[in-house]
Parts: structure tokens; C-alpha cells; sequence
């Protein structure tokens, strides 16, 4: 893993401990659909569990 720098161990506790404001912090708006398909019933889903257990 290599010798311990205690320089280097600071340097990148500083770095994770900064925090970065600078982005746009409005959300962007949306606009369109949404749709959700479902897929295959509950009962069709464990038939096809079951089938592959089975292999």
C-alpha cells in the first residue's frame, strides 16, 4: 500500500470534506408523458420463476 504520508492524507481529507455550490441549483422543468406497462401478471411471473428453477 506504500508509506504513509501525512501530507497526502490531509490534502485529500480537505478535498472530500469541500463541499461545491457552483452548479445551477434550479431543477429543470419537464414536460410530456409518462406511461408505466405492467408486464406480465403475478401468476404468470411465478409459472416462469418455477420454470427456471427447475433447469
Amino acid at each position: 500500500m506504500g508509506a504513509y504520508d501525512e501530507a497526502e492524507h490531509e490534502r485529500r481529507e480537505k478535498k472530500t470534506s469541500e463541499v461545491d455550490a457552483d452548479f445551477d441549483a434550479e431543477r429543470p422543468e419537464y414536460s410530456g408523458s409518462l406511461t408505466y406497462d405492467s408486464g406480465d401478471s403475478a401468476e404468470a411471473l411465478l409459472d416462469k420463476f418455477q420454470e427456471l428453477q427447475g433447469k
